[in-house]
Formats: structure tokens, C-alpha cells, sequence
């Protein structure tokens, strides 16, 4: 919406003030500027406020705005006077408006930076969270134009109204004068104010995905007459889960009296049905889609599932038309799962809602899934379904246009019918939050991540979101930083799955083998070194082994205080007659199950070779079965961690987020103990997989996490360096002066010498370097420096390349650096080609390099490795997110596979370790202080048995790219 032109001749409508936000309900709402094409919107919503909230805003009786009123709230410079409505279906529900004024309270101009600031917010709309995401936006929005203040008037009795202020976590004052509330608030972010915020966003996300998974009444709009087809296939689907809400047909091709269909109400429009709906599943062709879209809206519909095809995955028309999708559905407030989606699924008992495709139900469970294929999909779902695996949710967001993988990650976050968390994602429209929002998940339950379309260098059809520069493996290790367990393919997700879901986290990477198969025992000894684990020896129990024989060796390994996992090798065994006892799969199955339940809370996973019906008995659901306990030594009672399937609700955003094995649901009995507390013992799932390198690879992934988990609970420092090496306002100066008042968008390197006064704000010295255009001005360079020195090219083919005889070392006299360079020249070209440089000589050690870069969708990376082949050849480099705590620049160094070259190997003297991870705290917070230094490389960073050297540094400026992630909250708009 545009202003008219009279309305701002000096400052053109701000469009990105434009946002969709969700409400605290899970709603949606739309904020905005308001212009003066918004009278009569203004007059309206105004008319539905009440006498209370017309008093509380003016301090006196406001039955009506005047024309002047109307005037004045419709116009605005977008600089001193701004204005923002909060809309629903097109219409106003809440405003918020600030002026600026002088200390004296008078209307001012820039640089005054104090505003007034007033909301009103509709009635039926209040207690919404509205007031909270406005003021979060005007905040933005006045910090913008230079306001560093708000002050605000408010009626003692407007409690409502204080603690939106209070709640907001900026500091501020309050005093009580002439019979109101004075209230100052500081408008710069705080620590708090961004809990608070993105506290704000986790709930209201949640709650959106909640109205989706758990409606009490369901749509399905384009079910058939006949049975097959999309729509009734859903509709069959949802009768066949036994919904236990109101479900409904509707076709406008249905008989004026076509009364039921499949037993449910059949309707010709939404709008015929006399009840709420609160979902929509909606498989019409795409062209009719914006119809059904606002007869819901107006009918109050709060979600849409919309399986329909024919958006973005069809090209630049569809991408259209998916946008369009979006806006008009987020104007009604309601949001969107598809187009082009499977459907969604919740076991939960109190809803079992499956609307999807899905010709294989899930069995309930505690695993939540996140696709973003329905092909993906459809393998998954069957898998576990074969696996005996059971869900607690599961969604195949197709173009994923609006809910996505962030906002499931927000729910499954606090949902405590969801111990695991699985998710195939093709791409990632912000992946600032995501690993944000992946890192607090981690830490209460496992994120299981396939990332498709790695390599193709382009978005998936449908995608339509920010393609970033970082490397697929640079991904990766982020993901890793952020607890994330990143894995290839769909089948290791269900192999990791599975053991995350029905075991608990091992204590270490100690591994106990035993089985009746030397063969089996040895493949998986060598699978646990390859995957980094301490195996202990395996343990053959001969091909002889009864089913009680694995019972008291699982016993034993269990009760051993040297072991924190267990893995069972069987292979099919045969009786006294030589042929295979009949049930062995099932009798088997029994026996670990009761050695399991009876001893200490550690993993077991299960490696078979056709065995029948063992990976089925293996997998059951949680029972009560009474068994002698074995000829062993009992073991220590054991610890109710392990979890069985529990009985389930709905989900509850107020409860506490529920760790992995455990369950904040209805109660399980301890393990060891019956359910009437007899003689019974409570056995869970054990996982069972056909080759020992899937059920140690899953299970390497469960050491991994558990150590992160651990680490993660006593979190890393961003250290604060308390010398005077640090000179952030010199540095912030010198960036501004080095860019100028026009800067370039693509940015700008910096010289040698620009480069080394950046860096030395920020205690980073780097050796200088003088430029030898020829031999006497090498030698003079030299004399200056001090001998031994480098003779060393620059020339861009041959920087850092010693092994083309672009660098010549201890030069230790005239004579030397002489020979050299002429040498130099005649293999390599004429000085004015080489741009040779004098360096003195650094103490020896190991080259290393150091780089940061800003990617615009990842955010600032810190990377770190050896210089040379190592890095560049082999890609041996590790990764972390910007700003890197004291234990990521310990763990970088630490990561690369060639790190037994900093510590001692061979029999070198270590390096000062100590003294890097320093320089790359000081690096990270260059680049995390000054936004516009988007590129640093230092190279090469010789580490020696004390201190370093920089001797090489590249700096690149440019004006700083956006961050989404920092401002107020927001749906994205792809």
C-alpha cells in the first residue's frame, strides 16, 4: 500500500516495515505503516474499541475521532511521526504510534532521539500477545530513524498496558506524576529483551503448529463422490485413525441433498457448516485454491493443509501464485503446511488425527518426522512402519511455503510426546535461526538431520528461499556445533532414530561385543574402531548359545562398570538334531529384553543375521512379562531411563520440555519392577539392524551426542580480552573512514598496511612486509628488517606457493637475498609479474590459516587448518559459528584430522595452542563487533613452542548485510 504523494514528499513509503507475525494464539497477523488511504480502516476499528480503551488511551471520554484525529493518526513523515496498524482480513485490530519529541516534551525533528509512544489495541484482541510484537516492531522502527528513547503516559489501571512495558526486557525507569504512570524505556536490545522476544516467538509458533496437529474439527475440501482421489483417500485416512473431533466433506460438485458421505457430514461450502472448523485440507486444483482460501478465512478456519499442486515446483508463474498463496492466507490469519504437502499426522490418543496420504499409518511413538519430500516421505513412513518404529507426528511440508522444519522445531522443542526429532530438509530459508533453534532443541532431545539436494548447487523446485555460499561441509560442521546429528541418507536417519527413541545415551565411547558368531563379533570390533569407539574384545559364546546363554552374558556386560554400551551379534543357531529351533527369533527376542529391563540403564543394540521374527519380537510394544532371573549375579537396580511407549495426550505448551528416554506424559513404571510392582519387569523396543556397520554407526552417533549433550550443559565463554589490545570505537572509526560516506555494495579489499592497522585494533599484529621492485630494493628492505629475512612473490598465482619457488627462506646476508632474487626472476618472471616482498623470519613452527567470512544466509563463519594441502586439498578444515566461545576455538583446533601435528606428533615439540585459540577469539569478535568486515584471511599463521607469527593477512569491507535474525519477529516472505 503507497502513500499518496502529498503525504510524504521527503521519505517514501518503508515497505520492509511491512511483516507477518504470529500471535501469541498461533495466529497470524499483519503489520504495517499506516498511510492516508487508511481513514476509514482508522474510523472503523476505532468504533469497536470499547469506552474503557478509548479512556485508558486519551485519559478522558473518546467516544469518537474527530476529522482532525483522522488527520493526524493518517499522516506521517516516517521520521518523526510514524504510525503502525496491526491487521486481520484486511482490517485494523491494533495501532501503535510514536512522536518525536525535545527533553521538554515538545514536538521536535532530528536529532532529537526521544519519542512519545501510544498503542491501542482492539478488544476482542487484546491478551493476544499484539501489543508486545507492536511495540517490538515501533522499537525497531524508531532505533532505525534514530530513537534511542521512548517515554509513555499510562493510567495507573491500565494494567494490561504497564506490564507490556515491563515485560518487554529493555531497560527502563518508572515514577508516578500528576496521576499517571511516567515510563522511559531504553530502546537498545539487551540480553533480556532478546530472551524475552524470542521466548515470545517460541510459544507463539508453537501454539501455530499445535492448531494444526491438534484441531478439534477437520475439513476436507475436495473430497470426491466416488472413493479414490486425493480428497477422499484423506478423508478415509482420517475416519480410518479415528479422529476423535468433527470431521467433514466438502465439494461443491456434492447434490443439494447429498446429505453424508462416508459417514461424515457432507456440505457443498465451508460457509455452509454450522459449526467452527479449525482445519482445512484442501485438495482442489490450484486454481481454485483462492476461493476455498477466503470461504475459509471468513469462516474462521485457523490452519490450511493444502496438498494441492501446481505453485512454485511449475516455475516463475507458480512461484507467483504460491506467494500469493501465502498473503492471502496469512491476511485471514491462518497459516499454511504445503502446497504440494503430504499431509500431517498426530498419534496422539486424544487426537489421533492423520490427514495425509500416507498408505501405511505410523504406530504411536516418540519420534517426531519433518519431511519436506512426500516421496521422502512415503520411504520413511514405510521403513519405520516395517522397523516397527513408532511417531508421535509427522508432516511432509512439500513447497514448504510457510510452516517449515523451524517452526516443528519449535514445538517438538516442549512437546512431551516426542523424545527424537527427524528431519530431511532440501534447503534452509534462515539458517541463522535454524541452528538457533537446533541448538536449544539438542539440548532436551536429538535432532536428526538428512539434508538433500547437497550438491546440486541450486534450490529445489518449489524452494524459493535464500541460496548461501557455504560449502555443504562447512554446513555440516555448524550443524554439529549446534548438537545437530548430521547424517547421509534416510536409512541412517531411521537406524539413528531408532536407537535414540528406545535407548538411553551412553555414558562414553566404551563398547562391549558378544554374540555366538567370531566373524560378526570381529566386523563389528572393526566397524567401532573405524567410527572412533573403544571397543573391548569380543566375547563368542559359540554357535551353541542358547537364548539363555545371551541373557547372562547381556547381564554381565551390562552390570560392567568398563562398558557404557552393548552391542548383540546373533546369528541363526541350531539344536541337537542339526536344524534350527523353531521360534529362536522370538525366544531370543525375550531373553534380551529381560536382561535389558533388569540391569543399568545402557544402550544395546542388536546386529542379526536371518534370523526370523527377531527384529519384529525385538521391536514390540512396551509389555509386563514374568521370567526367572538369570544364573548370574544380579545386577545394580537399575535407573527408570530407559523408556517404553507411554500412553500420551495432546500436547501441552506449558509443559517443561521432556529429555530423550524419558517421558513427561502419563507415568511409566521403573525399569526392573512390574507395572503392579510383582514380579513382571517392564521391557522397551531394542533396535535390531542387518549389518554390524548400521548399528554401529548409529550408535557412534549416539556417543557423539551424548559427549555434546554434556559439554552443552556447562556452556563456552565469548571471553571479554580486559587489556588494552582492544579498540573497538578506533576500529569502528577506521572502518567507516576506509569505506566512506558512498560505499561501494561489493565492498572493497584492503591493503597490506589497511589491513595490518585493522587488525592490530583487535591485538592481531601482523609482520610487515616491504615491496623489492628490484635487488637493491630487496637489499635496503632487508637492512631495515633485520637478517635472516624471506624473499617471498605476491603476485596472486603464486601467493603462498612454495612449492613453485615462489618463497625463498633464511636468507641470512646480502649476498644470499641477492642470489636469490635473481634466481626468482629467472624461474619465474620479471619482478613487475612477481611483486616480490622482504619479510623477516618468523620462529619455525607449524603454518596454519585462519579465516572468517560472512555468508548472508549462514551468518559469520570462523574456520580454521593447516596451511596448504591439508586444507586446500583435502578440505581438513573445521568450522564454527561466529561468535566462537573459549571451548569453539578449543575444539577447533582440535577437530581438524590433522590436529596430532600441533600437539606433539612424531615426536615434535607441541606448539602454543594456547596462543591460537586466543587469535581466534580475537578474530571472532572483530568480525562479530564490526559487521562489515565480511571476509578476514590469515595465512600464513606460523604456531611455535611460544607465541605466533601472522605473516600474511586479507581483509575485505563492505556495508553490512542484513540481519534478520537480530531484528523484531517475523515470518519470512520467500
Amino acid at each position: 500500500m503507497q502513500p499518496s504523494p502529498e503525504q510524504s514528499p521527503h521519505h517514501v513509503y518503508p515497505d520492509h516495515w511491512e511483516a507477518d507475525v504470529v500471535l501469541r494464539d498461533g495466529g497470524t497477523a499483519r503489520i504495517r505503516p499506516i498511510t492516508t488511504d487508511d481513514a476509514e480502516r482508522l474510523v472503523s476499528f476505532y468504533e469497536q474499541v470499547s469506552d474503557e480503551s478509548k479512556y485508558y488511551r486519551f485519559f478522558a471520554p473518546y467516544p469518537r475521532l474527530s476529522d482532525r484525529d483522522v488527520y493526524r493518526f493518517t499522516h506521517h513523515d516516517y521520521v518523526d511521526r510514524v504510525g503502525l496498524a496491526v491487521t486481520v482480513g484486511g482490517e485494523f485490530i491494533a495501532t501503535v504510534r510514536y512522536d518525536r519529541i525535545d527533553e521538554r516534551g515538545r514536538s521536535a525533528s532530528v536529532p532529537a532521539d526521544e519519542a512519545e509512544v501510544a498503542f491501542l489495541v482492539q478488544d476482542a484482541h487484546q491478551g493476544r500477545g499484539v501489543a508486545s510484537a507492536l511495540l517490538e516492531h515501533i522499537a525497531a522502527v524508531a532505533r532505525e530513524r534514530g530513537i534511542r528513547r521512548f517515554v509513555a503516559e499510562v493510567l495507573p489501571a491500565n494494567n494490561k498496558m504497564i506490564k507490556v512495558f515491563r515485560d518487554a526486557g529493555y531497560t527502563q525507569q518508572r515514577s508516578f506524576e500528576d496521576g499517571s504512570v511516567h515510563l522511559t524505556l531504553d530502546l537498545e536490545p539487551t540480553a533480556e529483551s532478546l530472551a524475552v522476544q524470542r521466548g515470545r516467538e517460541q510459544r507463539a509458533e508453537a501454539r501455530s503448529v499445535q492448531r494444526l496437529l491438534a484441531p478439534g474439527s477437520v475439513a476436507v475440501i475436495g473430497a470426491g463422490r466416488t472413493p479414490g482421489g486425493v480428497g477422499r483417500t484423506v478423508l478415509r485416512n482420517l475416519l480410518g485413525a479415528g479422529f476423535t473431533g468433527r470431521t467433514y466433506a466438502v465439494n461443491r460438485a456434492f447434490a443439494a441433498d447429498q446429505g453424508t458421505i462416508d459417514g461424515v457430514p457432507a456440505h457443498r461450502s465451508i460457509s455452509e457448516i454450522d459449526e467452527p472448523v479449525d482445519l482445512a485440507v484442501v485438495a482442489v486444483p490450484a486454481d481454485r485454491v483462492p476461493e476455498v482460501v477466503a470461504d475459509c478465512g471468513e469462516h474462521g478456519v485457523q490452519g490450511l493443509v493444502v496438498l494441492s499442486a501446481g505453485y512454485a515446483e511449475w516455475g516463475a508463474e507458480g512461484r507467483e501464485r504460491q506467494r500469493e498463496l501465502v498473503r492471502q492466507a496469512r491476511s485471514y490469519g491462518m497459516r499454511i503446511v504445503g502446497p504440494n504437502a503430504f499431509g500431517v499426522i498426530n498419534n496422539a490418543e486424544a487426537v489421533r488425527l492423520n490427514a495425509s496420504l500416507a498408505p501405511e499409518p505410523p504406530a504411536p511413538g516418540r519420534i517426531g518426522l519433518f519431511t519436506q519430500s512426500g516421496a521422502i516421505g512415503i520411504a520413511l513412513l514405510s521403513g519405520l512402519y516395517r522397523r516397527g518404529a513408532g511417531l508421535s507426528t509427522f508432516i511432509s511440508a512439500g513447497n514448504r511455503a510457510d510452516i517449515s522444519g523451524n517452526d516443528f522445531l519449535q514445538y517438538w522443542y516442549e512437546d512431551p510426546d516426542t523424545d527424537v526429532a527427524l528431519l530431511y530438509l532440501e534447503s534452509l530459508g534462515n539458517p541463522r535461526k535454524f541452528t538457533r533453534l537446533a541448538r536449544r532443541t539438542a539440548a532436551v532431545k536429538p535432532v536428526v538431520v538428512v539434508k538433500g539436494a547437497r550438491h546440486s548447487g541450486s534450490t529445489p523446485p518449489g524452494h524459493a528461499v535464500p541460496v548461501s555460499r557455504v560449502p555443504d561441509a562447512t554446513v555440516s560442521a555448524l550443524m554439529r556445533q549446534a548438537g545437530v546429528i548430521r547424517v547421509d541418507t534416510v536409512t541412517e536417519m531411521v537406524d539413528v532414530g531408532l536407537l535414540l527413541a528406545d535407548q538411553p545415551l551412553p555414558a562414553g565411547p566404551r563398547v562391549a561385543i558378544l554374540g555366538n558368531s567370531e566373524s560378526l563379533g570381529l566386523l563389528t570390533y572393526d566397524a567401532c574402531l573405524a567410527e572412533g569407539l573403544r571397543p573391548r574384545p569380543p566375547r563368542d559364546l559359540t554357535t551353541a548359545a542358547t537364548p539363555q546363554d545371551f541373557r547372562e552374558a547381556l547381564t554381565e556386560a551390562l552390570a560392567d562398570e568398563g562398558c557404557d554400551s552393548v552391542v548383540v551379534t546373533a546369528i541363526p543357531w541350531v539344536g541337537e538334531n542339526g536344524e534350527a529351533e523353531s521360534g529362536d527369533g522370538e525366544v531370543l527376542a525375550t531373553a534380551l529384553h529381560a536382561a535389558a529391563a533388569a540391569g543399568p540403564a545402557k544402550p544395546v543394540a542388536v546386529v542379526h543375521v536371518e534370523i526370523g521374527g527377531l527384529a519384529e519380537a525385538l521391536a514390540a510394544a512396551t509389555s509386563t512379562v514374568a521370567l526367572p532371573h538369570p544364573s548370574a549375579e544380579p545386577s545394580p537396580a537399575a535407573t527408570p531411563s530407559r523408556a517404553g511407549a507411554a500412553t500420551t495426550t495432546g500436547h501441552d505448551p506449558a509443559r517443561t520440555p521432556s529429555a530423550p528416554g524419558t517421558s513427561s506424559g502419563t507415568a511409566t513404571a521403573p525399569i526392573g519392577a512390574g507395572t503392579d510392582g510383582g514380579p513382571g519387569i517392564r521391557i522397551g523396543r531394542i533396535p535390531a539392524y542387518p549389518a554390524a556397520e548400521r548399528a554401529v554407526r548409529a550408535l557412534a552417533e549416539a556417543v557423539r551426542y551424548a559427549q555434546w549433550r554434556r559439554q552443552a550443559a556447562v556452556p563456552g565463554k565469548v571471553p571479554e580480552f580486559l587489556d588494552d589490545t582492544i579498540d573497538e570505537p578506533g576500529a569502528a572509526g577506521l572502518i567507516d573512514a576506509l569505506l566512506g560516506p558512498d560505499p561501494d555494495p561489493r565492498g572493497r579489499p584492503l591493503a597490506h598496511d589497511e589491513a595490518r592497522e585493522l587488525l592490530g585494533r583487535y591485538g592481531i599484529t601482523v609482520r610487515p612486509t616491504l615491496p623489492a621492485s628490484d635487488p637493491e630494493a630487496a637489499v635496503a628492505a632487508a637492512a631495515q628488517l633485520g637478517y635472516p629475512v624471506a624473499l617471498k612473490t605476491t603476485a596472486p598465482h603464486l601467493r603462498h606457493r612454495a612449492d613453485l619457488g615462489g618463497v625463498r627462506l633464511d636468507l641470512a646476508n646480502e649476498g644470499a637475498l641477492r642470489r636469490a632474487y635473481g634466481e626468482l626472476t629467472d624461474l619465474l618472471g620479471k619482478p613487475i609479474e612477481l611483486q616480490p616482498v622482504v619479510q623477516a623470519m618468523a620462529p619455525r613452527g607449524v603454518d596454519t590459516v585462519v579465516r572468517a567470512a560472512i555468508d548472508s544466509a549462514a551468518g559469520a563463519v570462523l574456520s580454521f587448518g593447516l596451511a596448504g594441502a591439508p586444507s586446500e586439498l583435502l578440505g581438513d578444515t573445521a568450522h564454527r559459528l561466529v561468535p566462537a566461545t573459549d571451548r569453539d576455538a578449543a575444539e577447533l583446533i582440535r577437530s581438524i584430522r590433522a590436529a596430532p601435528v600441533l600437539f606433539g606428533w612424531r615426536g615434535a615439540a607441541p606448539v602454543d595452542t594456547a596462543a591460537l585459540e586466543e587469535l581466534l577469539l580475537r578474530v571472532s569478535l572483530l568480525v562479530d563487533d564490526h559487521p562489515e568486515v565480511v571476509s578476514i584471511a590469515l595465512e600464513p599463521v606460523v604456531v611455535a613452542t611460544q607465541g605466533l607469527t601472522v605473516l600474511g593477512a586479507s581483509v575485505r569491507l563492505a556495508p553490512p548485510p542484513a540481519r534478520t535474525d537480530l531484528g523484531p519477529r517475523r515470518l519470512p516472505n520467500y
